[in-house]
């Protein structure tokens, strides 16, 4: 067995891996925010956590030390942020870092040209600047090439026009890799993508949008309106864009709820510590079975998303075609943490429910799961093709 193996085997057995449990405990005493009902109510992100994440590394710990990061191995990352999702309430930061490294930074790290990734890569993992990732249209849902922005050649470059929605991280976003048709009549072949200041003239930002959670996360409309670029603000080929965002979403598809698994984590350590406290009819409610077997379901949901995310994790970082897993893994890990949440919030009753007792966010914050990323539709529709079956 290699040392790689033994690493990966480490993970998928351990689920209280050392990584984990020092980044769990560092969250905790480093990331716990008084004001986190506050900014969760007014949808306000936290620049302090981000600061924090960042002097530890957690920003910089999957890319090229040749622009600033740790060149850690993905699993050993994963650890880190599955603890840090664990340790840290605000469920939203830990998406945000984790969304900034799979997608953004991994995508101009394998894709950027030597110019996009000396000017942005060293900022993104150093905290210094936000990236966002703008695929998504109002009217393309699931069918995500079905783009109307469009890139049109001008003397000067190219010229965007349209509209991306629900960008995460546009609101404070320094840079955004933004994808356009150069050609309608080539759908997916036509598609092209662009590295855009966000200070462009053309480009417009609309206002941080109020959603159902998480709300620290802040996401918005992005306008481009006779935007103009240079030619080298594209990123790879004209017409790779559409191959470009496929090989972006295999990781943000597999490894991006790596957070809401420590959350999930989280929500049954205080299921169980309050069912083991909680008494009704004279005794502990943990002892009734309704009680007990939803608390059993919520740990067998956890372990099996944790399973097939680090398989998933291992197959792609061995090279080894992962798509199958990592859907899997995207599918089974948003359902539990659904699942469970929705679960703590029935063992909590009426506490469960009220903003006051904090559970009910961590439903909220789990709903958006099985839809950002792919939904759960989707990802049985990728799970059914790998198998063979006709889609």
């Amino acid at each position: 067995m290699t040392s790689t193996d033994a690493a990966i085997l480490g993970a998928l057995l351990d689920e209280h891996h050392p990584r984990k449990v020092e980044a769990s405990e560092w969250a905790h005493e480093h990331l716990r925010d008084p004001r986190l009902a506050e900014r969760d109510a007014s949808c306000s992100f936290w620049h302090d956590g981000w600061a924090a994440l960042a002097e530890r590394g957690a920003l910089a710990m999957i890319a090229d030390p040749d622009h600033g990061g740790s060149g850690l191995d993905l699993v050993d990352a994963l650890l880190t942020w599955e603890g840090l999702g664990h340790g840290c309430t605000d469920d939203g930061l830990i998406f945000a870092a984790t969304s900034q490294a799979l997608t953004m930074q991994l995508t101009l790290d394998r894709f950027g040209s030597d110019l996009q990734k000396k000017e942005w890569l060293a900022k993104l993992t150093a905290g210094e600047a936000f990236g966002a990732f703008a695929m998504s249209e109002l009217e393309s849902g699931s069918d995500a090439f079905s783009l109307t922005t469009t890139a049109t050649p001008v003397a000067d470059g190219w010229r965007l026009d349209g509209t991306k929605a629900w960008v995460t991280l546009s609101p404070i976003a320094d840079v955004l890799i933004i994808f356009a048709t150069t050609d309608p009549s080539l759908g997916r072949w036509g598609i092209t993508a662009f590295v855009v200041p966000s200070d462009t003239p053309g480009l417009t930002v609309g206002p941080n949008m109020p959603k159902m959670g998480m709300r620290t996360t802040p996401f918005a409309m992005v306008t481009l309106d006779n935007c103009v670029v240079p030619d080298d603000a594209r990123m790879g080929a004209v017409g790779a864009g559409a191959s470009i965002f496929s090989a972006a979403m295999e990781p943000e598809r597999g490894f991006l709820l790596i957070g809401n698994l420590g959350a999930l984590e989280r929500v049954i350590d205080t299921a169980v510590a309050y069912a083991r406290t909680r008494e009704q009819f004279g005794t502990p409610i943990g002892s009734f079975q309704a009680v007990s077997h939803a608390i059993a379901d919520m740990k067998v949901g956890h372990e099996t998303a944790r399973l097939l995310l680090y398989k998933a994790a291992a197959l792609h970082q061995r090279g080894t075609p992962s798509m199958l897993a990592a859907a899997m893994s995207k599918l089974v890990a948003s359902e539990a943490a659904l699942r469970g949440a929705l679960s703590a919030v029935d063992v909590h009753g009426a506490r469960g429910y009220v903003t006051e007792y904090e559970i009910e966010r961590d439903l909220r914050n789990a709903a958006g799961g099985v839809i950002y990323g792919g939904a759960s539709g989707i990802q049985k529709n990728i799970i059914a093709r790998m198998l063979g079956l006709p889609t």
